[in-house]
């Protein structure tokens, strides 16, 4: 008798557990499969501006191609392992910071007194929320001190030597400035310098950021967005400005809804260009809103705001977009902008120019 009852407790727990899953199935149809087969993507730039391949050299142009690739695949190696976005995200513009090639980390440009001044900024579309350092001069990779200020503190966004202490008391090793220097961007300094002396302008034009190694008028700022297998957004931006910036001047990058925004319901996306227009038309968010508020698509909300808002208010630049079935954006309005993403396919595209 005890192995009878034994035997029909035993029956009905697995009869229990057999209608519970069809239920599943029922409410919930093709959840494991969906789960699986739900799409990843990532896609970065490096920077918009008047790069024309009439004065890019070979070899320079394979630089650019295979860092943006290398940064591009240390994020989807993370998306496609069932990473974060998040994590795809910080991951991937360290790669880009910790290069001489972009306007950012280790390769920022320098301000008018000759120092280098850092801004980065981070939003997870999960949960909306983000965080952002400005005007750092000692991190080596701000958009990690960016995500610190997102998980580990109660605030959006942390400057100067504020930021630098919240860092430090986190475990964030402090390098020398002059980590920073390169004598490229010195050099461009220099020329922008003489070209001012040479022209008079007023004080209070906001500075132009030059490339002059073959691609003048050259926003280097680097950003990421991504999707993930669990459906969630995020996006990251990170910069050293705009040469010959004085007074501590701040652009968009790490301003939320200007340079950097994502939520799971629209989409993820970071900015490039001329900052003041961005955080003036709240050019991240906009493309947002529209989704949100007017049903547009990805690519239709993207391309109104960068080639109608922000070409006709004066401003320059272009974003990179992704939404959650895994659409990608990536216009702009200048004669190039260093991009890549990895859609669906699972395929690699890299582009400098306009196509």
């Amino acid at each position: 008798m005890p192995h009878k009852k034994f035997f029909h407790r035993r029956l009905i727990l697995v009869t229990l557990l057999i209608m519970i899953g069809v239920l599943v199935m029922i409410y919930f149809p093709g959840s494991e499969a969906q789960s699986a087969a739900a799409p990843v993507g990532i896609v970065i730039h490096g920077g918009a501006g008047t790069i024309l391949k009439k004065n890019m050299p070979p070899e320079k142009e394979k630089a650019y191609r295979e860092k943006l690739t290398e940064a591009l695949m240390v994020g989807y190696e993370i998306l496609r392992n069932g990473g974060s976005s998040l994590d795809a995200v910080e991951k991937t513009i360290r790669v880009m910071e910790d290069s001489p090639l972009f306007n950012a980390g280790k390769g920022a440009v320098f301000t008018n007194a000759g120092t280098n001044e850092l801004d980065a900024s981070i939003m997870d579309g999960r949960t909306l929320n983000a965080g952002a350092i400005a005007g750092v001069k000692h991190v080596k990779n701000p958009i990690s001190l960016a995500r610190l200020v997102m998980e580990k503190s109660r605030h959006v966004m942390l400057t100067g030597d504020g930021a630098e202490a919240f860092g430090k008391l986190n475990g964030v090793a402090l390098v020398d400035p002059k980590y920073f220097f390169t004598k490229r961007r010195w050099q461009q300094l220099q020329k922008l310098k003489a070209r001012q002396r040479e022209h008079p302008k007023s004080e209070i034009e906001p500075p132009v950021q030059l490339d002059h190694d073959g691609d003048d008028h050259k926003f280097g700022t680097v950003g990421v967005a991504a999707l993930d297998k669990h459906g969630n957004l995020a996006a990251g931006t990170s910069t050293g400005g705009m040469t010959n910036k004085r007074w501590g001047r701040v652009g968009d990058s790490p301003v939320i809804g200007a340079g950097t925004y994502a939520n799971n319901q629209t989409c993820a996306v970071s900015a490039t260009g001329h900052g003041e227009y961005f955080i003036r038309g709240a050019i991240a968010h906009d493309i947002s809103a529209m989704m949100a508020y007017g049903g547009a698509s990805l690519q239709e909300a993207a391309h109104h705001v960068i080639m109608e808002k922000l070409t006709e208010m004066g401003g320059t630049g272009g974003v990179i977009a992704i939404d959650q079935k895994g659409n990608i954006a990536m216009p702009f309005n200048t004669a190039g902008m260093y991009r890549a993403y990895i859609g669906g396919n699972g395929k690699p595209v890299v582009k400098i120019y306009k196509e």
